[in-house]
């Protein structure tokens, strides 16, 4: 059981990482801090909206396995499997 979790453990910060930098990937919608670090630049580069709509749906499996492993793990915590 403690090389599951061991393993869950792992699988979270790697999905941390990669969720970080898929949600900076994302294309600025407008204002805020999007147009700070060079967002507004980007409006006649536009990617295709395939490419996005990927990005969107890779987003959100990743940000449902980050969820799914958090919640495990809180389990494990409360009931002692560790």
């Amino acid at each position: 059981m403690t090389g599951l979790l061991i393993a869950l453990r792992i699988l979270l910060g790697v999905t941390s990482l990669l969720l970080t930098l898929l949600i900076l990937l994302h294309k600025g919608r407008g204002g805020g801090l999007s147009d700070m670090f060079g967002g507004g630049i980007s409006n006649t580069m536009t990617s295709s909206g395939v490419a996005e709509r990927n990005l969107n749906r890779i987003t959100v499996i990743l940000g449902l396995v980050w969820i799914i492993t958090i919640v495990i793990l809180g389990l494990a915590s409360t009931y002692g499997w560790a």
